[in-house]
């Protein structure tokens, strides 16, 4: 089946709900058994089958159904957030003495969690450079358990080339992760590029409308028994509603995105040649350092982007950011509505050095008319030049 047709049927069966279309909502702690026989075999295999509504009912079974079949994972699991599922697929893979090469561009708490938790846990992490490709072999050392990717990469998108990473990997035997939130696996088919195990925050796109936390985690048949014990073994557990939720989101994340992406193209490209900007970094735009990479590994570009300004005071781009009517300025993104946020880059980035003259900002471009988009940023760099203009 094509994308658009597993979003509208993986996941369901209205025979086994008498015909109703979508999966329902199933609350459940204890599951009851007939026999003490049935209730032992449960402990068989706490995973494949309903045994307590902590491991999930059908309405979480549904969803990770849909999600593994887009991806074309061996198996899905959902976690209560995108954080979550991040903690439970390095914690999976790693203990005291390990070691883990992570990208310079990871999402913020990737590198909180490694520089936190798995620090205190005795587990060390380098960060390299994203666009190192093949010459990730030259840091894996013996105690490499994993190597972590992001691409695009956060704030700034720089474009990995994942197959060249996961063959440098593969061939020390070590799993390749990567955070595949931006793409969704509607745009990048993680298992098809050489990845093991393929991260989502469900909160943004797959859930769609800014009303919902979930992870998901998806991995190859190799990876899903190590990854789905951990997630079980720290008590991950994301409520049959939000399933039900985001379930509902699935069903249309293609239509959406299409047009995420259309709007973005449209903004990307106007901001591109706007006087007050020295560069747009979305690979989706062509002069963009990624666009060939991107090209050749992705199937389409989502609605989030970065913009360098042109060197303006603080004050400037604040006025900018006070006043817009249609960004909202807040955190997360993959809703309907567009966002906007003041970014530090420079202030996390370890390994590499990210070059900025002007201040930057994350755009994500949402469902409304890029026309009103446009005037409503255009506004913003009125706002911007009246106060450079004051402060001379």
């Amino acid at each position: 089946m094509k994308k658009d047709t597993i979003l509208a049927h993986a996941g369901r069966d209205s025979h086994k709900f008498e015909g109703v279309v979508n999966t329902p909502v199933v609350r459940a702690s204890t599951i009851l058994f007939p026999t003490v026989k049935a209730y032992e075999a449960s402990h068989a295999d706490r995973f494949t089958r309903m045994r307590y509504g902590r491991y999930g009912t059908q309405t979480t079974h549904a969803l990770e159904e849909a999600v593994a079949e887009l991806e074309g994972g061996h198996g899905a699991m959902i976690c209560p957030s995108g954080a979550a599922a991040i903690a439970a697929a390095l914690l999976a893979f790693t203990k005291v003495g390990d070691h883990i090469l992570m990208v310079d561009t990871a999402y913020t708490p990737s590198r909180l969690f490694s520089d936190s938790v798995l620090r205190h846990n005795g587990v060390e992490t380098t960060y390299y450079d994203p666009l190192i490709g093949n010459r990730i072999a030259e840091l894996i050392r013996p105690n490499t358990r994993l190597v972590y990717c992001e691409s695009p990469g956060s704030l700034t998108f720089e474009v990995q080339d994942i197959p060249a990473i996961a063959a440098a990997a593969h061939a020390r035997g070590i799993p390749v992760l990567n955070d595949n939130t931006w793409a969704t696996p509607y745009f990048f088919s993680s298992f098809e590029h050489g990845v093991d195990v393929s991260i989502h925050a469900a909160t943004k796109y797959i859930g769609g409308h800014s009303d919902i936390m979930m992870g998901i985690i998806v991995t190859t048949e190799a990876h899903w028994r190590t990854v789905r014990t951990a997630v079980a073994d720290y008590g991950y557990y994301a409520s049959p509603d939000d399933c039900f939720m985001a379930l509902r989101g699935l069903r249309t994340l293609g239509v959406r995105l299409k047009q995420h992406q259309t709007n973005a193209l449209a903004v990307a490209a106007w901001l591109q040649r706007h006087r007050d900007v020295a560069r747009v970094m979305y690979p989706a735009l062509e002069g963009d350092a990624g666009h060939a990479l991107w090209r050749r590994e992705f199937t389409g570009a989502s609605g989030l982007f970065g913009v360098e300004l042109k060197p303006a005071p603080k004050a400037a781009v604040d006025a900018m950011l006070d006043g817009f009517e249609f960004f909202g300025m807040g955190a997360s993104w993959g809703g309907f509505e567009s966002l906007v946020l003041p970014t530090h880059p420079e202030r996390t980035r370890t390994a590499t050095r990210f070059p900025a003259a002007g201040p930057t900002l994350r755009l994500h471009i949402g469902l409304e008319d890029p026309d009103d988009l446009i005037a409503d940023l255009e506004a913003g760099f009125d706002r911007l030049r009246r106060i450079v203009k004051q402060t001379g």
